[in-house]
């Protein structure tokens, strides 16, 4: 039993680690990276791919990113920085996720 509680700690702190790190770099030193999340709601409802400008800087949103939250309208992408310019940071959406069924009425935004 103690073994499974150690093996379970080791795992805890490992995750907090990047892949390869060793257990250094930034998240060693109890730094945790910021993760934004933004919902389709959150842009707008956007209906059209393309490069648009939010208050956190320039996002650029594909036709499969659309597809995605047209089948699922609570679907929420992780924010990618893929550049600093001089007019300001850019993004594309990352993964997404499905919100929790218990949380929301109709999570998969069918009809």
């Amino acid at each position: 039993m103690r073994d499974r509680r150690k093996r379970r700690s080791r795992l805890r702190e490992s995750a907090d680690f990047p892949a390869g790190s060793g257990g250094r770099g930034p998240l060693a030193k109890g730094k945790r990276l910021a993760v934004i999340k933004v919902t389709w709601r959150k842009v707008g409802r956007v209906s059209d791919p393309g490069r648009y400008m939010f208050t956190f800087g320039w996002l650029t949103i594909t036709a499969e990113d659309l597809a995605v939250w047209e089948r699922f309208p609570n679907a929420a992408f992780t924010l990618v920085k893929t550049a600093e310019t001089d007019e300001g940071e850019e993004f594309h959406l990352g993964v997404f996720e499905l919100p929790d069924r218990s949380s929301l009425g109709d999570p998969l935004g069918e009809k």
